[in-house]
């Protein structure tokens, strides 16, 4: 396995990793609110990207490394900002 393709499965997991800490740490109701499907969902995928490139890094087959990709990158560019203020307080005085 070369470097280069090492350091694409770790940016991967790492990434990946990011998106499904996000997902759970985001209030389900943020996700129908905001129509993004729903946050089992969105988990599922996270978490399935997470394992897969996680895999990948520590055995060096990255199959479906590109696939966990771009289910991290839909997430953390598209969902996550869309669900990222719904439900929370932004300031010590309130919204």
């Amino acid at each position: 396995m070369s470097l280069i393709w090492y350091a694409v499965y770790l940016a991967t997991f790492v990434a990946s990793l990011y998106a499904l800490v996000e997902a759970v740490r985001t209030p389900a109701a943020a996700f129908e609110v905001m129509d993004k499907q729903t946050k089992k969902l969105w988990l599922i995928l996270t978490g399935a990207a997470t394992a897969l490139s996680g895999l990948a890094v520590f055995s060096g087959r990255g199959v479906l490394v590109i696939a966990c990709l771009v289910v991290t990158l839909i997430y953390l560019l598209d969902v996550r900002p869309a669900v990222k203020g719904v439900g929370r307080n932004n300031g010590p005085y309130g919204p």
